[in-house]
């Protein structure tokens, strides 16, 4: 809900596309820059307590930004500061949830528990959007910002009920070495490098889709925020479609495959969207690259987990994190740039086109992932 009310924000107090994809770099930079520091904390203390942090920290940058908006004070750059300090705070919270959520659960529900956590994170990043541009519309950017911080209670409290306790091996091994170790594993997994590689080009590609929705609404079909909202209503809707089929198949066979296969569906459904003059079409675009974007990364995340031992499992999933946050401020920053040169149809349009290609590759080039 703050992703869409920040980004409706920006452009609105400051017209500029490219801060808009400025904004969503500094947000997402400090995955880059700590998320392998915050593995390795997440491998050495105890994953709950990690976790707590984060969420205090990004609880607090919410409220605040919802005090800056009701008093009419905010600024782009207050905007774009607490984006950074947010990021920051994921990059450490991130591979210690990541880490975390398997230890809840005996080892043979693993495949259906990565399944459901994979469903929920991701349904979350697409429905939040969906309710947040409800909320935008009918209430204003300070509710979004202020439900948001609320929000953190419940997460809070249901961590400090949790009663399994991660207690990690004593090492006097520096952070540099944990964060080798974690590469090094990655590197020996031969799939792995695949699956980390797609999980940066997946989001790098498909996120902007969500991050440039406003210019869209905006510019394309020469609209307001109820359009926007209708927009994010339909991706937020497909999402829930491909949470219910992912959940349906459960544990299917083939993994690989099928999610690239998907992949090339979620291309397709955004160059389509992309150039798309019809609000109609579009809708049912953004409804099929929703469907498509949950079950893409479901299945990724999944396979992920299920060949990580649990001992290196904080610092192979902040590798994983990079990849997987770290492709959208570049996807964002890049796309802001191009934006304003070659207009946000044409970009995006690429952007399907590239993501086609690079299922393609996997499928009949690389098949390590194929394969799996």
């Amino acid at each position: 809900m703050q992703v869409v009310a920040q980004s409706w924000l920006v452009l609105s107090i400051s017209g500029s596309a490219f801060l808009l994809g400025v904004d969503g770099f500094l947000g997402q930079i400090p995955i880059l820059l700590f998320s392998l520091i915050g593995g390795v904390i997440a491998d050495r203390i105890d994953r709950r307590r990690v976790l707590l942090g984060s969420q205090y920290v990004q609880m607090t940058c919410a409220f605040l930004l919802t005090v800056l908006i009701a008093f009419k004070v905010v600024k782009v750059w207050h905007i774009l500061g607490l984006s950074f300090v947010v990021g920051c705070a994921q990059s450490f919270g991130g591979p210690a949830y990541q880490a975390l959520v398997p230890m809840l659960v005996e080892k043979e529900d693993l495949p259906n528990a990565i399944a459901l956590n994979s469903i929920q994170f991701n349904l979350a990043r697409v429905i939040g959007p969906m309710l947040g541009g409800l909320a935008l519309t009918g209430l204003g950017a300070a509710w979004c910002f202020g439900l948001n911080g609320l929000s953190f209670v419940a997460v809070i409290v249901s961590l400090l009920m949790l009663t399994v306790k991660f207690v990690p091996r004593t090492t006097g091994e520096s952070i540099l070495t944990g964060v080798k170790q974690g590469i090094g594993f990655v590197r020996k997994q031969g799939a792995m490098v695949g699956l980390i590689a797609l999980a940066f080009l997946m989001t790098a590609l498909a996120i902007p889709v969500l991050t440039f929705l406003p210019v869209f609404a905006k510019d394309v079909f020469h609209r307001g925020p109820t359009t926007f909202t209708i927009l994010l209503s339909c991706s937020g809707a497909g999402s829930v479609a491909g949470a219910l089929i992912v959940a349906a198949f459960g544990n299917v066979r083939n993994k690989g495959q099928v999610a690239l296969l998907t992949l090339l569906l979620l291309g397709g459904g955004i160059t389509g969207f992309a150039l798309s003059k019809m609000i109609v079409l579009s809708c049912l675009l953004l409804f099929v690259s929703g469907a498509a974007m949950m079950g893409v990364f479901s299945m990724i995340s999944s396979l992920v987990q299920l060949i990580t031992a649990n001992e290196m499992r904080g610092r192979v999933m902040s590798v994983y994190n990079v990849a997987f946050r770290g492709g959208m401020p570049l996807g964002s920053l890049a796309t802001g740039w191009l934006v304003p040169r070659y207009t946000a149809p044409h970009v995006l349009a690429v952007n399907g086109l590239l993501l086609i290609a690079v299922g393609f590759y996997f499928l009949l080039v690389q098949r390590r992932v194929a394969a799996l």
